[in-house]
């Protein structure tokens, strides 16, 4: 048993590495071969993604830190679970969705503007270039920060709270020695999560960045390919691109402990609730931040345009494109996921841990821009187009299922593989018999998330994509690059259902997971 769960897990090992490989050797030789661009044009890019990546990280979580406080110490009130639901729809949303709301909101014909003429206070500064990039990545990255901080705190274990009331403990010295000590153990990941996820963001520097000086290295990668077909400047991009992510998560991956993103809801919570406006208020501002957008794309897509969307034969085969494109997608990083799980749970190795988070160590647009290349040295562009596309959604992918299944494997092994192997069950019958029925929830999980973030890909389609080959998210962001903002806000409620209803269909964990 031991050695066929290392065989499936070094399959996909040596599947991934391959993929990889290539990539880079393609890269790098391009690199050589070519100019690859100016110098200043390269340490522009970087210092801007860097700086972008850095003040996103410092602006989500600090502001991150008073609301999960402020939900910290009121554990009870209504509406406190719609609310905490309400934070993690922006995880389930594409990304373009997110910024169709943000520019609805704070674009120059959006809702804050026309206030602001109203009132005579004058027009607001433009929303494109590095005020609009943070704008979308705190609405993106203040409700992950304040879910994960929040799970900290309400980790916070019941005889803490009992020995805080018999000291009798004010606001401030709860601060002090309770809630700080747990806040400082979590926050170097946070930080560095957001960081990560700053850096590697494409699709909102791409539509908000508004120029060559707040372009990040992902984008540019893509504009020295698509545009200016520089492979020699693209290579250069992504392997500067490679060494940034790749030293985040190994700066990441060995700070701190794991962090949850469950929060306890407040139930059986013994934390005395506060009394102060203070939390109110910032409870209160949060949840207007986060809900503005959403119900700016849900007003904005219900206008004549949505008629005029379903009627087009484009839609549905940007539709249909989009659903194979992540069904497919989804299955290949679950099957994947499933065979490091498998392996992981036989031996512990940290190149198993580093494959299952390939898709964060390496970007995808990276991997993406390498074999694009490959592709057009062999001639064969046009055909392995949507295999590309699938096989690199599914490496996208992997990490999320691989975080759901990883765990799953693990405790199925300690618990049963004693027991199977007593009975003589292994292979497929101890799979159909014991770990099917026990891993269908977890997989049904990752299937899901995997489909979430193919679903909402446009980086890689964006490099691949073209007439014959247009999803959703790439449809979307055509209508908004040639103005057509009415049908753009239609795509975008249309987009936003299907992620919320694939959303709904999700697995629940049942309570007594939840407890654990």
């Amino acid at each position: 048993m031991r050695r066929r769960r290392l065989l499936a897990g070094g399959a996909v090992l040596v599947v991934l590495t391959a993929l990889v490989l290539a990539a880079l050797f393609a890269l790098v030789t391009t690199g050589i071969e070519g100019r690859g661009g100016t110098a200043g044009y390269i340490a522009g890019v970087t210092l801007f993604t860097l700086l972008q990546a850095s003040l996103s990280a410092v602006l989500s979580v600090g502001l991150a830190v008073p609301v999960a406080l402020a939900l910290a110490s009121r554990p009870a009130f209504p509406g406190r679970r719609l609310l905490l639901r309400l934070f993690a729809v922006p995880m389930a949303l594409p990304v373009l969705v997110g910024v169709i709301g943000i520019l609805s909101v704070y674009g120059q014909a959006g809702v804050l503007n026309r206030l602001a003429e109203w009132s005579g206070a004058g027009a607001l500064p433009p929303i494109y270039g590095l005020a609009g990039i943070l704008i979308a990545h705190v609405f993106y990255n203040l409700p992950l920060a304040t879910l994960l901080l929040l799970a900290r705190l309400e980790a916070t274990a019941p005889e803490t709270w009992r020995i805080a009331a018999s000291l009798g403990l004010g606001p401030r010295n709860v601060f002090r020695f309770i809630d700080w000590p747990q806040l400082r153990e979590a926050l170097p990941r946070v930080l560095g999560l957001v960081f990560m996820l700053a850096v590697a963001s494409f699709t909102i520097v791409l539509t908000l960045g508004g120029g060559p000086g707040a372009t990040t290295l992902e984008v540019a990668i893509y504009q020295a390919l698509r545009f200016d077909f520089d492979p020699g400047l693209a290579a250069r991009l992504a392997m500067l691109q490679i060494a940034i992510s790749g030293a985040v998560v190994l700066i990441v991956g060995g700070s701190g402990q794991a962090l949850g993103v469950e929060p306890a809801l407040g139930r059986g919570s013994l934390r005395p609730p506060s009394k102060s406006s203070w939390s109110l208020f910032a409870i209160g501002l949060a949840a207007l931040f986060v809900l503005g957008p959403l119900l700016a794309v849900l007003i904005g897509g219900l206008t004549p345009a949505l008629g005029k969307v379903l009627s087009e034969p484009l839609f549905y085969r940007a539709l249909l494109t989009s659903l194979v494109i992540a069904a497919f997608s989804s299955l290949l990083a679950v099957a994947a996921a499933y065979g490091l799980a498998l392996a992981r749970a036989a031996h512990p190795s940290r190149a198993l841990e580093t494959a299952a988070l390939i898709g964060l160590v390496v970007p995808p647009v990276v991997i993406a821009a390498g074999w694009f290349l490959i592709a057009h040295r062999l001639g064969v562009a046009q055909p392995v187009t949507p295999l590309l596309v699938v096989l690199l959604n599914a490496m996208m992918a992997i990490p999320y299922a691989a975080s759901v299944l990883l765990p799953a494997v693990h405790a199925t092994a300690e618990r049963y593989d004693r027991l199977s192997a007593s009975l003589g069950l292994s292979g497929m019958v101890r799979f159909w018999r014991i770990d099917l029925p026990l891993l269908a929830r977890p997989m049904g999980l990752a299937l899901g998330l995997a489909a979430l973030v193919s679903l909402g890909d446009l980086g890689i389609i964006a490099i691949f994509g073209g007439e014959g080959l247009t999803t959703l998210p790439l449809l979307l962001y055509q209508r908004l690059g040639s103005y057509r903002t009415e049908d753009a806000a239609a795509l975008a409620l249309l987009l936003m259902g299907l992620s919320l209803a694939l959303t709904w269909l999700l697995p629940r964990r049942n309570r007594e997971e939840g407890a654990r």
